[in-house]
C-alpha cells in the first residue's frame, strides 16, 4: 500500500521533474521548470553564434588570403580550401566519440572552446606582431615563410577546436529538450529550426562585417574582433551552467556495436527463433532511465545476437559479448541503415563545397560596386546563402511545418529524409543555375578581353547563392535532424559528427574530383582549370556536378523509401527518490 502512494506520488510529480536520465548541475535529477529547454538553450545558441561569426569570417576569405596575401594559384588555393574544410567538418567524429564515450559534453564543449580561442590568438599574432607578419613593408611576391607557418598552425588549431566544439554544442543543446514531454519534443523539433537560425546570423555577419574590416581596415583588426567575441561568449556559455541539463558519458557508444556483431558471428549457425518474444532483452528490473527499442523485421542475421542458447540459467549474467540485448541489436541496424544514407548525400556536399571556394573567387572578377566610394568584399556576397537559409528555415518552421502536419499527421510535417531529398534537388538547380551564368561571364570576357567581366555586376550570382541557402534550410537541418535523432541515444555527439562528416569528406571529394577532372581534361587538350577563372571552364564542371548529384537523387529517393526510423517504446520509466534528498554523481 506504502509502495502504491509512492508511485501514485511520483506519478503526479512526472511534469515537476525531468526523467530522461538528465542530470542538473548539483547531480540531482532536475526541475523541469528551472531547467533545460529554451530558458538553457539561449546560452548555447550564443557560443554558437560567436563560432559560426568566426568560422564563416575566415572560411569565406581563406581563397582570398590564400590567392592575394600568400599569392598559389587558383587550383592549389582551392584544394587547400577543400583540405581545411574538410578537417574541419571531419574531426568531429574524434570529438563527438570523446564526448559520448569520456568527457561529456558540456566539459568536451569548454576544452574545445579554449582550443579554438587559442587558434584565435594565435592567428591575431601571425598578422599583428612584426616579426611574423606576411611583408615588413608594401606588398611582397611571397610572405615569410614562419607567417605560413603561424596561420597554418593556427587554422588547424581552430580546425581542432571546432571537432570538439561543433558536435558536442549543438547535442547538448538538444539534450535540453526531454523527448519523453509531449510540449518539449515538439519544441525540440524547432530547436533544430532555430539553431540554424542563430547559426545564419553569425554566417550573415561573418561574411559582411567581419569580411568588409578584412578587405577595407585589416585582417588583423577583424581577428581582434573574433577573438574578443569567442571569449565573451564563452563566458556566457558558462554562466548558463545552473540551467542545463547533463548527461553522463557511459563509455565508447562503438563497444555496445562491436559486441552484437561478435555475438551474431558467433552464433550464426544457431536456428531463428519462432517469435521475436524469445530474443533477450534488458530485464524489467533494470529498465531504470534507458529507453528501449522495438524489434525490426530488417537485418535478421543480427537478431543471432540476442538469441538465448540452450543451457543459460540466468541471460542476465552472460557474457556481452556472447548475448547482447534486443535493443542493442537494433541500435546496431540504425547504425547500419544510415551507411547508404550517408553516402548518397556525399554528391549534395560537393555542390555545397563550391560555395565558398569557386562561387567566391567569380565574385572577385565581377563589378563589386555598390556607390563610386563603396565596393562589396567578395566573400560577402555568401550573406545571400545565409539569407536564403534564415529565409527557408523561418518559413518551414512557421508557415509549411504546421500545414503539412495537419494535412500529413506526421509529427514533422514530413519526414526527414524527405525534407533532405527537397534539399537536394534545390542543389540540382545551384549547380544549373551556376553554369549558366559562368557561361555568361565567360560569353563576356571573351567579347572584351581587356576589361573581362568587370562590367558584369556581382548580383548576377545572387541566385545561385540564394537557391543553395535555401536548399540548406532544407537539407542541412534535416541531416542534424536525421543523425542527431536515428543514432542510438548514447552516440547522438557521434550523431552531429556524422552529419558534419558528410561535408567534410564531400570537401575531400571535390579536390580529389578537381584533381581528376583536371588531369582527364589537360590530357584531352585543355583543362577545365587555368591558372585563373578567365583561362578556366567552371560551367562544364557546374554541369557535372548537376548531373552526378540529379543521378544520385534517384538513388537517394530509393534507399529512403526503404530506411526504417528508430521505433522508441514507450515504457514506464522508474526513478529513485533523487528529488527527496539523494545524490548522483554527476559528470559535468
Amino acid at each position: 500500500m506504502e509502495q502504491a502512494k509512492k508511485q501514485e506520488s511520483r506519478g503526479g510529480d512526472e511534469d515537476k521533474w525531468v526523467h530522461d536520465s538528465s542530470l542538473d548541475h548539483k547531480g540531482r535529477i532536475p526541475l523541469r521548470a528551472s531547467t533545460g529547454a529554451w530558458k538553457a538553450s539561449l546560452f548555447i545558441i550564443a557560443i554558437e553564434f560567436s563560432e559560426r561569426l568566426s568560422y564563416f569570417g575566415l572560411a569565406t576569405s581563406l581563397i582570398i588570403y590564400l590567392t592575394k596575401v600568400i599569392h598559389e594559384d587558383l587550383k592549389t588555393a582551392a584544394k587547400r580550401v577543400n583540405y581545411w574544410s574538410g578537417v574541419t567538418t571531419l574531426m568531429p567524429l574524434l570529438g563527438g566519440f570523446v564526448a559520448d564515450a569520456y568527457l561529456g559534453r558540456f566539459s568536451t564543449v569548454l576544452i574545445s572552446s579554449v582550443i579554438y580561442l587559442l587558434g584565435l590568438l594565435v592567428l591575431t599574432m601571425s598578422r599583428v606582431v612584426p616579426g611574423l607578419k606576411p611583408c615588413d613593408v608594401g606588398i611582397c611576391e611571397r610572405p615569410r615563410r614562419i607567417h605560413e607557418v603561424f596561420f597554418f598552425l593556427a587554422i588547424y588549431l581552430i580546425s581542432i577546436g571546432t571537432g570538439g566544439h561543433k558536435p558536442s554544442l549543438e547535442s547538448f543543446g538538444a539534450d535540453q529538450f526531454d523527448d519523453d514531454h509531449p510540449e518539449e519534443r515538439k519544441k525540440k523539433m524547432s530547436f533544430f529550426n532555430w539553431w540554424n537560425f542563430g547559426l545564419c546570423c553569425g554566417l550573415l555577419l561573418g561574411v559582411t562585417i567581419i569580411v568588409y574590416i578584412q578587405e577595407h581596415i585589416s585582417w588583423a583588426a577583424a581577428d581582434v574582433i573574433l577573438t574578443a567575441v569567442m571569449a565573451f561568449t564563452i563566458l556566457i556559455f558558462c554562466s548558463g551552467r545552473p540551467f542545463y541539463r547533463f548527461r553522463k558519458p557511459t563509455g565508447s557508444p562503438l563497444t555496445p556495436l562491436l559486441q552484437v556483431l561478435v555475438a551474431a558471428i558467433a552464433k550464426r549457425s544457431l536456428p531463428y527463433p519462432s517469435e521475436p518474444d524469445q530474443l533477450y532483452e534488458v530485464p524489467k528490473s533494470d529498465q531504470t532511465q534507458r529507453r528501449l527499442l522495438f524489434h525490426t523485421k530488417k537485418l535478421k542475421f543480427l537478431d543471432k545476437a540476442a538469441i538465448i542458447e540452450d543451457g543459460q540459467d540466468s541471460a542476465e549474467k552472460q557474457n556481452p559479448w556472447r548475448l547482447a540485448t534486443v535493443t542493442k541489436v537494433e541500435e546496431m541496424k540504425l547504425v547500419v541503415n544510415m551507411i547508404p544514407i550517408w553516402l548518397t548525400t556525399l554528391p549534395f556536399g560537393i555542390c555545397v563545397a563550391q560555395a565558398s571556394t569557386f562561387f567566391i573567387k567569380q565574385g572577385t572578377t565581377l563589378d563589386r560596386k555598390i556607390t563610386r566610394d563603396f565596393m562589396i568584399p567578395p566573400a560577402s556576397i555568401y550573406a545571400l546563402a545565409a539569407i536564403g537559409m534564415i529565409i527557408s528555415v523561418t518559413i518551414y518552421d512557421k508557415l509549411l511545418e504546421p500545414i503539412l502536419r495537419r494535412v500529413t499527421g506526421h509529427e514533422r510535417g514530413i519526414k526527414v529524409l524527405q525534407r533532405i531529398g527537397i534539399g537536394m534537388i534545390f542543389s540540382v538547380l545551384t549547380m544549373v543555375v551556376a553554369a549558366l551564368v559562368e557561361r555568361k561571364r565567360l560569353n563576356v570576357v571573351e567579347r572584351n578581353p581587356l576589361e573581362g567581366s568587370v562590367s558584369m555586376s556581382v548580383f548576377w550570382l545572387a541566385p545561385q547563392f540564394l537557391i543553395i541557402g535555401i536548399g540548406d534550410g532544407f537539407a542541412l537541418v534535416g541531416l542534424q535532424e536525421y543523425f542527431y535523432d536515428q543514432v542510438p541515444d548514447s552516440m547522438r555527439s557521434l550523431g552531429i559528427a556524422l552529419y558534419l562528416s558528410v561535408i567534410g569528406a564531400a570537401n575531400f571529394l571535390s579536390s580529389l574530383l578537381i584533381t581528376l577532372v583536371d588531369h582527364l581534361t589537360e590530357k584531352g587538350g585543355k583543362s577545365w582549370f587555368g591558372k585563373d577563372l578567365n583561362t578556366s571552364r567552371l560551367d562544364y564542371f557546374y554541369w557535372l556536378l548537376a548531373g552526378i548529384t540529379a543521378g544520385n537523387i534517384c538513388i537517394f529517393a530509393f534507399v529512403a523509401s526503404r530506411y526504417s526510423y528508430k521505433n522508441v517504446r514507450k515504457t514506464t520509466v522508474a526513478v529513485a527518490d533523487c528529488y527527496e534528498g539523494d545524490h548522483i554523481e554527476a559528470m559535468a
